[in-house]
């Protein structure tokens, strides 16, 4: 679900876009987040704890928590709550702290 009007907020959506999410083709909106994509297609947690692998979902919006690490492309620990939604991106959710490359 998107929010389609707002009193104070505009939403100038760029062109739609289509990305894959743990194997599954999504759509989306070129420039929106990643994880506003993945919360409009109804997926609602993005990470786990490292520790005890509770469910973390979209929490800070901003970038400065961990609840929103994933792997982008091959990349672990990407924070998709900014990261810009591009053509042909894979998105996967990552278990633990992610590989380095």
């Amino acid at each position: 679900m998107r929010i389609q009007e707002h009193p104070i907020l505009s939403f100038e959506r760029g062109e739609k876009v289509f990305f894959t999410y743990n194997g599954k083709k999504l759509e989306g909106y070129e420039g929106e987040t990643i994880a506003a994509a993945l919360h409009a297609a109804g997926i609602k947690v993005l990470s786990h704890s490292i520790e005890h692998l509770k469910p973390r979902g979209f929490y800070c919006a901003i970038g400065n928590c961990s609840s929103c690490f994933m792997e982008v492309n091959g990349e672990a620990n990407v924070r998709v709550c900014v990261e810009p939604l591009k053509e042909g991106m894979v998105v996967n959710t990552q278990i633990g702290k992610g590989d380095l490359l």
